[in-house]
């Protein structure tokens, strides 16, 4: 988008934008959005839906940032999934966020429509990871979970080993991440495992992508072809980092739950995925059991 562009609701007082690229004044007031709401998103992560999504935002009177939301584009389903049957990719819907001072007036709800209109224009299939305040919200436009994940968070502890330097070939790892979500997410996935501080550690029945965030590193995606190796690849990917981290897993991984634990993590909150149906069809999960942490809530 090369222009800001206004949309506005005669019946609504705020006016939502769809951002354009994003700028030294409008990064900031972002950024600081993802503060005030304790999250652990970076600059980076806004850039991404800026490069291949849409943000869209709320401004005060003064033109200050006051609440936000974005949409990420997914690609069509793989041959034998239900878009591919529908023809519809999926888009993900995240980044609900509203300044302190103004919340409970009904910002994320106005924010939230004009995703989803946005989604729907595109005749994509909307989903998302809602937190429980957000799963009210969502279920009143007619969203229904399709399973649940908690975040767990360790605090910082010294590395036992060091991070590996090589990524392996992209190729390879989008396959199988295609494989369990039922949608490609191919160039997302390589902007990930691109990033100067990202890494990656395998083997021949999964991999898992380590990322900085802002306040922690992020593991994830965790995918593995059974629990056991995926407990493997994140005691690996643990003792490569001396700082706090965080990770959302599925809640039926007790094997991964109890590496968790031993390694220190402790459950902060859950969140459900969700997906909107419409003309009779819902988001299709994939093969699910090969997702042992997701890439986070804002990435599917």
């Amino acid at each position: 988008m090369a222009n800001t562009e206004a949309v506005r609701d005669s019946v609504d007082a705020w006016t939502v934008e769809a951002l354009g690229p994003l700028t030294p004044d409008s990064l900031p007031m972002l950024d600081a959005l993802v503060v005030h709401s304790g999250w652990n998103q970076t600059a980076q992560d806004w850039g991404v839906f800026a490069s291949f999504g849409s943000i869209y935002a709320v401004r005060d009177a003064e033109g200050r940032i006051v609440a936000s939301g974005a949409v990420l584009p997914m690609g069509k389903r793989r041959s034998g999934y239900l878009a591919g049957l529908t023809g519809r990719g999926v888009a993900w819907i995240s980044m609900i966020l509203v300044a302190p001072a103004l919340r409970g007036q009904g910002l994320g709800r106005r924010v939230f429509d004009h995703c989803l209109r946005h989604v729907q224009d595109e005749d994509r299939i909307a989903m998302l990871d809602a937190t429980p305040q957000g799963e009210a919200l969502y279920r009143q436009f007619g969203f229904e979970p399709l399973w649940r994940l908690t975040r767990w968070r360790r605090g910082a502890s010294p590395a036992t080993q060091t991070a590996p330097a090589d990524k392996p070939a992209l190729e390879a790892l989008a396959v199988m991440d295609t494989d369990a979500l039922g949608f490609d997410r191919t160039a997302l996935l390589g902007e990930l495992l691109g990033r100067p501080d990202s890494f990656c550690v395998r083997s021949a029945q999964g991999f898992a992508v380590v990322r900085s965030g802002r306040v922690a590193h992020h593991i994830g995606p965790l995918l593995a072809t059974d629990e056991e190796s995926a407990a493997a690849l994140l005691r690996r990917a643990v003792a490569c980092l001396p700082g706090p981290v965080l990770i959302d897993v599925p809640d039926d991984r007790p094997l991964v739950r109890r590496a968790l634990t031993e390694a220190g993590f402790e459950p902060q909150r859950g969140f459900a995925r969700m997906s909107l149906e419409r003309s009779g069809h819902r988001g299709n999960q994939g093969q699910t059991h090969l997702i042992h942490a997701i890439a986070g809530p804002e990435f599917a």
